[in-house]
C-alpha cells in the first residue's frame, strides 16, 4: 500500500532550516515550561492518598467539600469528576495515623450525609516510595538513551548515534512540555508512555538511517541533501501507515478506555505525532548539522573493507598452512 507516489522525490531538505528552527523553538518553550511550571505529579511520585467514589446520582461536589472542610485529614483534599458526573476522585497528601488501617471507614463516616456511594478504589503511597519511583523513572529514561546511543554507534557510526539521540531528546522534551501545557497528571502510566515512545521514535529513525546508509554505499557523486530526500521519500509511505495505525489504536484507547488510562493514551497520542514529525523532517537534517561527511564516511567503509579482506586472506593462509 502506497500513500505517496513510489518514484517521486520530495525535497524535504529544501525546507529543513524552517523545520529545525520551528522544532528548536518548541523545544525551548517546553524546557521553559519544565523549569518554570513543572509537572503535575501524580500520587505515584509525590505520595499521598487517592480515593475513587461512585454515587447513585450525580456527585454533590460542593456538599462533599463542605463536609470535609473541618476534617483534619480530608481538609484541603482535591476533588475532581472522574469520567462521569456520578464518579469523583479525592486526592489528599497524607493519611493520619488516627485512621488506623481503614481509610474507607473514615470517608464513609465524614461523607455519610452526602448521599449513597461506593468506594471503588483506595491507593496509598508514602512520600519516600514516591520519591524513589520518581528517581528510578529518571534513571530508566537515562539508561534507555545511553543504551540506544551505544547500539546505534555500533550498528552505524557515532554521528548517526548523536543524531538519533538529538531526535529522541527532541521528542521527549516536546512531549513533556505538552503534558505540562495540557495539565496532564504525570504518573507511572505517563512515564510508561514516554519510555514506549523512546522505542517507537527510534524505530522510525533507524529505518531512515538504514536507508541512508544503503544509498551511500550504492551511489557516487551525489549531494548528501539529495540522498536524504531520496531516502525519506522512499520510506514516507511506510512511516505514514505505521504512524496512522498506532495513532488510531491509541485514539481508541483514549476515547473508550476510560479516565484511568487517559494519562497513558494522551501521552502516546502526543508522542506518535511528534515522533512521526521528527522522523520525517528532523532526524536526517540533524546529520548535516553535526557535520556528517560522505567522503569521510566512505573512507571509513573502505578501510573496514580493506581490514576485512586482510583478515580473510590471513585466515585462508593459516588454514592452508602457509602462515
Amino acid at each position: 500500500m502506497e500513500f505517496f507516489s513510489k518514484g517521486k522525490i520530495y525535497h524535504f531538505m529544501k525546507y529543513s532550516r524552517y523545520f529545525v528552527t520551528t522544532t528548536l523553538i518548541l523545544a525551548a518553550i517546553s524546557i521553559g515550561l519544565i523549569v518554570t511550571k513543572g509537572f503535575n505529579y501524580g500520587i505515584d511520585f509525590v505520595g499521598g492518598t487517592v480515593v475513587q467514589l461512585k454515587y447513585d446520582q450525580a456527585a454533590p461536589i460542593e456538599k462533599i467539600r463542605e463536609s470535609i472542610a473541618h476534617d483534619k485529614v480530608l481538609a484541603g483534599a482535591l476533588i475532581t469528576e472522574f469520567g462521569s458526573p456520578e464518579e469523583i476522585v479525592m486526592r489528599f497528601s497524607n493519611v493520619s495515623d488516627n485512621l488506623g488501617q481503614d481509610v474507607g471507614d473514615h470517608i464513609r463516616s465524614v461523607l455519610k450525609n452526602t448521599g449513597n456511594f461506593d468506594i471503588r478504589k483506595v491507593d496509598i503511597v508514602g512520600p519516600k516510595i514516591g520519591s524513589e519511583l520518581r528517581e528510578k523513572g529518571i534513571i530508566s529514561a537515562i539508561l534507555a538513551v545511553i543504551s540506544i546511543l551505544i547500539y546505534v554507534a555500533i550498528r552505524f557510526e557515532w554521528k548517526f548515534a548523536i543524531a538519533s539521540i538529538i531526535t529522541l531528546v527532541h521528542d521527549i522534551t516536546i512531549t513533556l512540555g505538552a503534558i505540562i501545557l495540557f495539565d496532564i497528571e504525570f504518573s507511572l502510566d505517563a512515564l510508561a508512555a514516554v519510555l514506549t515512545l523512546i522505542g517507537y521514535s527510534l524505530n522510525d529513525t533507524i529505518i531512515i538511517f538504514d536507508r541512508i546508509r544503503e544509498e551511500l554505499a550504492e551511489t557516487k557523486n551525489m549531494d548528501f541533501h539529495e540522498i536524504i530526500d531520496i531516502c525519506v521519500s522512499k520510506t514516507l509511505s511506510r512511516t505514514t501507515i505505521t504512524s496512522l495505525l498506532v495513532f488510531f489504536v491509541v485514539l481508541t484507547l483514549y476515547i473508550f478506555g476510560g479516565e484511568i488510562i487517559h494519562g497513558f493514551s494522551f501521552t502516546m497520542l502526543l508522542g506518535v505525532v511528534i515522533g512521526t514529525y521528527s522522523s520525517i523532517f528532523i532526524s536526517a537534517p540533524f546529520l548535516t548539522l553535526i557535520g556528517f561527511s560522505i567522503e569521510a564516511y566512505k573512507e571509513r567503509l573502505a578501510l573496514k573493507e580493506k581490514h576485512r579482506i586482510e583478515r580473510t586472506k590471513m585466515r585462508s593462509q593459516y588454514e592452508k598452512g602457509t602462515v
